[in-house]
């Protein structure tokens, strides 16, 4: 049998090849010339230097394990309370002070207050404290190559990687992050960090590692560029809710119903938002029950950064808990 064309996938030829047999190998050679095919035609590398590259590039079943079992996939109650703590509400606070006129300036030009930027990096990263252990080109490598399920993803986001490294002047070898692949304080993809990364301090870089200017006006764009609606709300609770209104609950993240059908059916949304705002009504699961909630166009806004109803309701919420603080603290004269 021919060597593989990356040592990595040789891990997995040798374990399919006990199942089905030596076609197997021939595939993942397959995909793996393809893949460097592809890289060259479209992006100009070199085959002998890129095949080195991902020679360098090491299959970990730890990362596989660790996407398939995600903390979304936990009921909310339980979600929050990993999410939400006075660690990540403290770190926020410190966070806004030490960046608040850098969060400011990122409200005037994208128009996401300083509590929501804030608190995507408290979710991500608390505050940069763990930005991932993971080699991006082993989690990237991993994951388009072994996990079939998602593969064409990956490897999309290991192609975005790739060209990222080297037109921005990265090492691809010595870049960390999650074992998803995603990067820095604000856990960028790196089709994210290629589309909406932006150097905000001015240096000419985009680094979103150790640059907190630029990692809050990445994540701002980000947020602008998906939708989010200056000055608008993002989510109200509802009550009244009866069994015959199961059926306006879905998972769905694009906001399709109107206020006013929820409430012509006898639902109260909190604050009584005006008939025609788009949104949609989702259940979250309490230790005591369900609640109910109206996701306006914010609410979709957040779940582009994350696509789960528990992403944005912890990031909202925690938003919500460091802008009382913040507000608090300047009450108290000690804000800055």
């Amino acid at each position: 049998m021919s060597h593989p064309l990356f040592p990595g996938l040789c891990r997995l030829v040798l374990l399919a090849a006990l199942v089905t047999g030596s076609g197997a190998a021939a595939a993942l050679d397959t995909e793996g010339q393809a893949f460097v095919d592809d890289m060259v035609r479209k992006h100009g590398f070199v085959p002998a230097e890129l095949t080195a590259l991902l020679d360098d590039a090491e299959f970990q079943e730890s990362i596989i394990a660790a996407i398939t079992r995600p903390a979304e996939a936990k009921p909310w109650y339980e979600y929050r309370a990993i999410m939400l703590t006075r660690e990540r509400v403290d770190g926020g606070v410190e966070y806004w002070q030490r960046n608040y006129d850098t969060l400011r300036r990122a409200e005037a030009q994208y128009g996401v207050p300083p509590e929501v930027v804030t608190a995507i990096i408290g979710v991500e990263t608390k505050y940069g404290r763990n930005t991932g252990r993971h080699r991006v080109l082993d989690a990237l490598y991993t994951l388009a190559f072994g996990y079939p399920r998602r593969a064409a993803f990956f490897r999309g986001e290991l192609e975005q990687f790739l060209v990222m490294a080297r037109d921005e002047g990265f090492d691809a070898r010595k870049v960390n992050g999650s074992y998803a692949g995603a990067m820095g304080k604000p856990q960028f993809m790196p089709s994210s960090f290629r589309a909406y990364a932006v150097d905000f301090d001015g240096d000419g870089r985009r680094d979103l590692w150790n640059s907190d200017a630029d990692v809050i006006g990445s994540v701002a764009n980000y947020f602008a560029r998906n939708g989010w609606r200056r000055g608008e709300r993002v989510v109200a609770g509802v009550s009244g809710f009866e069994q015959r209104h199961g059926r306006f609950v879905t998972t769905d993240l694009k906001p399709v119903e109107r206020a006013g059908e929820l409430t012509a059916a006898g639902l109260v949304i909190a604050g009584s938002p005006p008939a025609d705002t788009s949104g949609n009504l989702f259940a979250l699961q309490e230790e005591g029950g369900t609640s109910h909630w109206f996701g306006m166009s914010n609410f979709y806004a957040i779940t582009r950064y994350n696509r789960s109803i528990l992403y944005a309701m912890a990031v909202h919420q925690l938003s919500g808990e460091i802008a009382a603080a913040m507000q608090e603290r300047e009450a108290r004269g000690v804000a800055r």
